[in-house]
């Protein structure tokens, strides 16, 4: 596929919308773009809290949190007795997260994990008002299962990297999602395999945001 699915001026233009940055963010950003290091970005970040504020959250989980960053878009939308749980597989990144939200003054309500966030949420009571899955790709869809009992109704669930992420070919999740048999690799099957999931759920309606890599978002609409 030749055209860009996410034109560069979509982003550019959501991103004059977003909350303006702080020190701690601007921080953060320059860290990913010097490393090359995968974030949301802050035009998904302010659509994170947003969300957050939409829900009246007071919980969320995080499928993967890096070194702190979504979670630091989110954060100031919780109340001061909320709490969002950060997963990380990398104890230094974890370690980062939790200076970077010291920094900002939201570690009060702030958990780090350090492990499996599949294995994590387990361990978890919900309920979840807001969850962003931002893990492998290939295993969104367990990640989903693995949280859906926890997400009550108007609860919303968030999924990074909809239509771009490194090896994910956006041609194939697309051919793939049309139930057409394709050679793809496994980030493509595992991301249409998340989006058919959330799509044929009937507790759940889902909309794609073209903003980032492309953000899936699933509210809860029925069930127990």
């Amino acid at each position: 596929m030749d055209e860009d699915p996410l034109p560069a001026v979509t982003e550019e233009f959501a991103r004059t919308l977003a909350p303006d940055r702080d020190e701690v963010i601007e921080a953060m950003d320059a860290r990913a773009d010097r490393e090359g290091f995968p974030t949301v970005g802050p035009a998904v970040g302010g659509w994170l809290r947003l969300l957050a504020r939409a829900v009246d959250a007071e919980r969320v989980f995080e499928f993967g949190s890096g070194f702190g960053y979504s979670a630091y878009w989110t954060a100031p939308a919780l109340p001061e007795d909320g709490e969002i749980v950060l997963t990380e597989i990398d104890a230094d990144e974890l370690a980062d997260a939790r200076e970077n939200l010291e920094r900002g003054g939201y570690a009060d309500r702030a958990r780090f994990e350090h492990g499996d966030a599949i294995e994590t949420v387990a361990d978890c009571e919900g309920p979840f008002d807001l969850v962003l899955i931002d893990n492998e790709k290939d295993r969104y869809r367990a990640a989903f299962e693995a949280v859906r009992p926890t997400v009550p109704e108007g609860g919303v669930v968030v999924a990074d990297n909809a239509i771009e992420a490194g090896p994910l070919d956006f041609a194939d999740v697309r051919a793939l999602l049309a139930g057409e048999d394709v050679d793809a690799d496994g980030a493509s099957r595992g991301v249409a395999d998340y989006l058919a999931t959330v799509r044929d759920d009937p507790d759940f309606e889902t909309g794609l945001l073209p903003l980032g890599q492309g953000v899936a978002v699933s509210i809860r609409v029925g069930g127990e």
